[in-house]
C-alpha cells in the first residue's frame, strides 16, 4: 500500500497508444474534417447527423481497442494507493477496463458513451451498437447529443466539485500529467496545487509542454513505456522499505519473559 496522496492527470496520448486518434494532428481528421470542429455546439446544430455519425464511428473504434500499458499501470496504483484519483480528458472507457475503480476517475470532458438531452437532463448509456437514425428524447422530445464536453462549453459543475473536493484533503505526495499537451489552464492549475510545497510532480510526455518548467522531472517517452516502469519502481521502493522495517522489528524485538510472578 502506498501512504502517500496521489492525482493522475492524462491525455489523448494515452489512449492514442490503443489506436484511438487525438484531436490533434492528421491522424485525427476524419472524412477530412478537422475534429476541432465537429466538436462544438454549431457543428451539431448545423448538421446532427454529420456529428452523430462521427461519435458512432468513434464509439466503435473504442469498442474495438483495449487498454495499454499505461492504463493498466494506472489502474494498478490506483488500487494500491491509499488516496487515489485520476483526472482524464479522455471520453473512452479503457482505465475502466483495465481494472480503475470508478470512484477514483473523473471523465472531466465527459464519457463518449454517455447520450443526453440536448434540452433536459435526461441521459443515458449507449453501450451496444448505435442505430443509424437520430435519437430523440424519450422525456421531452428533443434531439439527444453525446455526452461530452464541446469546444466552447462549460466543465461539469458536479465533476469540477469531485476535484476539488480531492484537493481539499491536503497536498499530494505525487502528482503525475501524462499523454496531454496541458493547453487548458485547470490542467496546471491543478497539478501544481495537488503538489503542494513537497510532492514530486513528473511529467510524461513525448514533446515539451507549458507543464514542463514546472516538473520536477519530464519524460520524453510514449505513456506506455514509462508508466509501467514509474509504477513498478514506486511500488518496489515501498515493498523494500516495508521489508527493512519488518527486519527492524524482528532484530529488536525482546523475548518474552516466561518467569513466574511473586504473586
Amino acid at each position: 500500500m502506498f501512504n502517500g496522496r496521489v492525482l493522475i492527470i492524462t491525455g489523448a496520448g494515452v489512449s492514442a497508444e490503443s489506436g484511438i486518434p487525438t484531436f490533434r494532428g492528421k491522424d485525427g481528421y476524419w472524412r477530412n474534417l478537422d475534429p476541432t470542429k465537429l466538436a462544438t455546439p454549431e457543428a451539431f446544430a448545423r448538421d446532427p447527423n454529420l456529428v452523430w455519425d462521427w461519435y458512432r464511428e468513434r464509439r466503435q473504434r473504442v469498442r474495438q481497442a483495449q487498454p495499454n500499458s499505461g492504463h493498466q499501470a494506472i489502474a494498478k496504483l490506483a488500487v494500491q494507493a491509499g488516496e487515489f484519483l485520476l483526472v482524464t480528458q479522455n471520453v473512452d472507457d479503457l482505465y475502466l477496463r483495465a481494472g480503475l475503480p470508478a470512484d477514483k476517475m473523473v471523465q472531466i470532458h465527459g464519457d463518449i458513451f454517455m447520450t443526453r438531452c440536448s434540452r433536459c437532463e435526461f441521459r443515458r448509456y449507449e453501450h451496444e451498437h448505435d442505430v443509424g437514425s437520430l435519437p430523440k428524447c424519450p422525456e421531452c422530445g428533443a434531439l439527444m447529443r453525446p455526452g461530452v464536453v464541446w469546444f466552447g462549453e462549460q466543465l461539469d459543475a458536479a465533476k469540477i466539485e469531485i476535484v476539488e473536493n480531492f484537493m481539499r484533503g491536503g497536498d499530494c505526495k505525487l502528482v503525475i500529467v501524462a499523454g496531454t499537451t496541458a493547453l487548458f489552464g485547470y490542467i496546471i492549475g491543478w497539478a501544481l496545487r495537488a503538489r503542494g510545497q513537497t510532492g514530486q510532480l513528473i511529467e510524461v510526455n513525448p514533446e515539451e509542454t507549458s507543464l514542463s518548467q514546472f516538473a520536477t522531472k519530464s519524460y520524453r517517452e510514449p505513456a506506455g513505456t514509462v508508466l509501467p516502469r514509474l509504477v513498478n519502481e514506486l511500488l518496489s521502493n515501498i515493498n523494500r522499505v516495508r521489508r527493512s522495517i519488518d527486519c527492524l522489528q524482528v532484530a529488536f524485538r525482546r523475548p518474552c519473559d516466561s518467569s513466574s510472578g511473586a504473586g
